[in-house]
């Protein structure tokens, strides 16, 4: 469910705190754990490091998330993969493709020869 708009947009105050005082560009990551917050205008040009559980995420905030989340960025699960007996054929039929292509590109170098030295 969406918030009200006549609330507007919710924004931590502590967020917006640390961005007005520093300084557009500089290379500092502000920290926060508020992945709620939604993205303003003035975040625009600053690296946050969105918490997703376990560490913060670097993001670096463009105009086009303005209005997004800032949680969207950072992902809190970690896709592996679907199990089963077919996707580990397909995992093995790929891991020889590779194989195969690593093999046909060191044999397709040609061998570098020693240079003779001169006035032998």
């Amino acid at each position: 469910m969406s918030r009200s708009s006549k609330k507007g947009p919710y924004v931590d105050e502590k967020l917006l705190k640390k961005v007005s005082r520093l300084n557009k560009g500089e290379k500092i990551i502000i920290k926060t754990w508020a992945r709620r917050a939604s993205i303003t205008p003035e975040m625009v040009g600053f690296s946050f490091g969105v918490h997703n559980g376990k560490e913060h995420i670097p993001v670096f905030v463009i105009e086009e998330m303005v209005g997004h989340k800032l949680g969207e960025f950072s992902a809190s699960t970690k896709f592996i993969r679907h199990g089963g007996k077919l996707q580990k054929e397909q995992e093995a039929k790929v891991q020889e493709r590779e194989k195969a292509a690593a093999t046909a590109i060191t044999a397709a170098k040609p061998t570098a020869k020693p240079a003779s030295k001169p006035g032998k």
